[in-house]
C-alpha cells in the first residue's frame, strides 16, 4: 500500500507528496480562493489607508472633501442659530428646540484667502507718500494680530497698523504710557482737533461762595429792667418797627423808682436848709446825700430829662420812660403792657441794620489765599443789578466738621436796607493776580494722578506733555512747567488724541517700536475650518 499512489495528491516520481506552489499550480481547485484573498486584502489596505489621509493630511481632504469658504468653495453653507440659544445650529430653517423660536440665518465670515482678496490699498501717510503696513491687529486686543486681513469672534475686521504708527518720536521727555501722535491734515479737520496758544499773562484766581447775611453783632442792643415794677405803656409794642436813638420805648411804674424819686426832693430840701448852716460838715453831707439820690436815679436808667423835670417841678412822676439806647429795629419783644418785669429782664432787642455781616464757607483751597481786609464784591438774587463793596473782616479759626469748610466773615454796608437778615447773597473776592504761562482750561486731561496736554508740533504732530497747573480762573490755568509761551495746545477733541497716543504707545511696547511681532498670533478660525477636532484627526 505505501507503493501506490494516492489519489489527488502529487508526487514525485518516488511518490513524495509535492508541498508549495506546485499545490497551487494553475488549473487546480485552491488557485482561485487565494487570489480572492488577496485581492480583497489589497483593497482593505488601500480603503484604510485613504481614511488615515482623509483626516490627517489636510491637502488629501479638502480634494475629496471641499469646506466652505476654502480654495475649492465659491459659496459657504447656510447654518440658522437660534436668538436665545446660539449654541443651536441647524443646516435648515426650523425652530429651537429648546424655546420654539424660529431659527435665524447666520452669515459666514469669509475666510482670510477671501478676506485677503478684497484687502484695501496701502494708505497714505500724513506726509503724502505710501504708508508701509506691518500687521493687523485685534481691535478689541492689541496683542492679537495678524500678517492678513482677518476678523476676530465678533466679525470685526483687523485693523492694519503701519509703521509710522509705531514711531513714538519725542525722544525719551514723553509721559509714561504716551506716544507722539502724527495725524493728516483732512483728520485734523474730521476730528475737529483745534490749538490754542500759551501766552504770558495775568491771571486772577476766583473765590466765589454763597454767603447768609447776619446782623452786626456789635450793632445789636437789649433794653432790660433794673429795678421791679410793672410796664405801664408800650410806645414800641411790634417786631420790626423802626427806632431812632433816644426814642420813648416804654413806661415803667415801679415802686422803688418813686421812693427814690422823693428821697432826692428831700435831699435837695436838706441841701437849701443847710446853706445858712455854721457847720461845713453838715453842708458837705446835705449835698453829699442828694448827689447819691441824683445819682441812683440814673442808675436806674431814668432819662436825664426826667430828673431835670424833677428837679423844675418839685413833683414825683409815677412812671418812668426808658428811650432807645440806639437807632435800629425792634428785633425782639418780650413784654407787653401789664407785664411785671424784674431786675435783668430782656424787655426789647435793637437792632442797628446800617451795616451787616455776610457768612460764607469757603474749601480749603480757596481759603489758603484769602487775607483779612481784602475787598469782596456782592450780588443778591432779589436785585441782580446791584453790587455792594466789602471786606474780609474775620477768619474762622476752626474748620466745620460737617462739610470741611472755613467760615469766612465779610463786612458790607447796608444803604436801604437791600441786605436784610438770612437773605442768601453771593460773594466774589478779588485776590491778587498771578503772572505766568496761561492756556485755556480745556487743554488739560485730568488722569487722577497728573495733568496732560497735547502740544501742537505742526505738520500734525502732537506731542504728549504733563505739566503742572497753577491757579486757575476764568477757563484759564496757569502751568508752573511743562509748556513754554508761543506753543499751540490742543483744546479740542485733545480725548481723541489722548486715547491714539496711549494705543500707539502699547503698540510701540509690544513691537519694539518699529516691527511687527516676530510671532504673531493667528486670528480665529470659524467653526468647521482647519478644525480637525472631534473627528478622529487628533494626534
Amino acid at each position: 500500500m505505501n507503493d501506490e499512489k494516492k489519489e489527488g495528491i502529487p508526487q514525485d516520481t518516488e511518490g513524495k507528496a509535492v508541498a508549495g506552489p506546485e499545490r497551487d499550480a494553475p488549473g487546480s481547485g485552491g488557485g482561485g480562493k487565494s487570489r480572492f484573498f488577496l485581492v480583497l486584502s489589497a483593497i482593505l489596505g488601500l480603503l484604510l489607508v485613504g481614511v488615515v489621509a482623509f483626516y490627517n493630511v489636510p491637502a488629501f481632504h479638502l480634494l475629496l472633501h471641499p469646506h466652505a469658504g476654502g480654495d475649492n468653495a465659491a459659496v459657504t453653507a447656510d447654518k440658522y442659530t437660534c436668538g436665545m440659544h446660539p449654541f443651536i445650529l441647524s443646516d435648515k430653517p426650523g425652530n429651537c428646540p429648546i424655546c420654539g423660536m424660529t431659527l435665524t440665518k447666520v452669515e459666514s465670515a469669509p475666510a482670510p484667502a477671501a478676506a485677503a482678496a478684497v484687502s484695501p490699498a496701502p494708505a497714505a501717510s500724513p506726509s503724502g507718500g505710501a504708508r508701509k503696513l506691518l500687521f493687523y491687529r485685534n481691535p478689541m486686543n492689541p496683542k492679537i494680530t495678524s500678517q492678513s486681513p482677518a476678523k476676530d469672534e465678533m466679525g470685526m475686521d483687523f485693523v492694519p497698523v503701519y509703521e509710522d504708527e509705531t514711531k513714538g518720536g519725542g525722544g525719551a521727555n514723553l509721559p509714561e504710557g504716551y506716544a507722539t501722535v502724527q495725524v493728516g491734515a483732512e483728520r485734523i479737520r474730521l476730528a475737529g482737533i483745534q490749538s490754542a496758544l500759551a501766552v504770558r499773562e495775568t491771571i486772577r484766581p476766583p473765590v466765589r461762595a454763597a454767603g447768609i447775611v447776619v446782623p452786626d453783632e456789635r450793632r445789636v442792643r437789649r433794653v432790660q429792667a433794673k429795678i421791679d415794677g410793672w410796664v405801664e405803656k408800650l410806645h414800641s409794642n411790634f417786631t420790626g418797627q423802626l427806632v431812632t436813638k433816644g426814642q420813648p420805648l416804654l413806661e415803667i411804674y415801679s415802686p422803688e423808682l418813686v421812693a427814690t424819686q422823693r428821697e432826692y426832693l428831700l435831699a435837695r430840701a436838706g441841701v437849701d436848709r443847710m446853706k445858712e448852716s455854721p457847720y461845713e460838715d453838715a453842708r458837705q453831707m446835705s449835698s453829699g446825700l442828694a448827689q447819691a439820690a441824683r445819682t441812683r436815679l440814673k442808675l436806674f436808667d431814668v432819662p436825664e430829662s426826667v430828673i431835670e423835670e424833677l428837679e423844675r417841678t418839685g413833683k414825683v412822676q409815677r412812671t418812668v420812660t426808658l428811650n432807645a439806647p440806639a437807632s435800629g429795629y425792634v428785633s425782639g419783644k418780650e413784654v407787653f403792657e401789664g407785664t411785671r418785669v424784674s431786675p435783668g429782664m430782656d424787655l426789647l432787642t435793637v437792632t442797628d441794620l446800617s451795616s451787616v455781616w455776610i457768612e460764607a464757607d469757603l474749601y480749603e483751597y480757596e481759603a489758603q489765599s484769602v487775607r483779612v481786609g481784602q475787598t469782596a464784591t456782592l450780588e443778591t438774587v432779589s436785585d441782580p443789578g446791584t453790587k455792594l463793596k466789602g471786606r474780609v473782616s474775620f477768619i474762622y479759626p476752626t474748620f466745620s466738621t460737617e462739610t470741611r469748610t472755613l467760615k469766612v466773615r465779610f463786612e458790607f454796608p447796608n444803604p436801604g436796607l437791600r441786605l436784610k437778615p438770612q437773605m442768601y447773597v453771593n460773594v466774589a473776592l478779588d485776590l491778587h493776580g498771578v503772572t505766568g504761562v496761561v492756556i485755556p482750561d480745556s487743554a488739560l486731561i485730568e488722569t487722577g494722578v497728573r495733568q496732560i496736554v497735547f502740544v501742537d508740533a505742526g505738520d500734525g504732530t502732537f506731542e504728549p506733555r504733563e505739566v503742572k497747573v497753577g491757579v486757575r480762573g476764568d477757563g484759564k490755568a496757569q502751568i508752573l512747567s511743562g509748556v513754554k509761551a508761543g506753543e499751540n495746545v490742543a483744546v479740542r477733541a485733545n480725548f481723541l488724541l489722548d486715547s491714539e497716543s496711549k494705543l500707539r504707545a502699547a503698540l510701540m511696547k509690544m513691537t519694539g517700536g518699529a516691527s511687527a511681532p516676530s510671532q504673531p498670533q493667528p486670528p480665529p478660525q470659524p467653526q468647521g475650518q482647519g478644525d480637525n477636532t472631534g473627528r478622529g484627526g487628533g494626534k
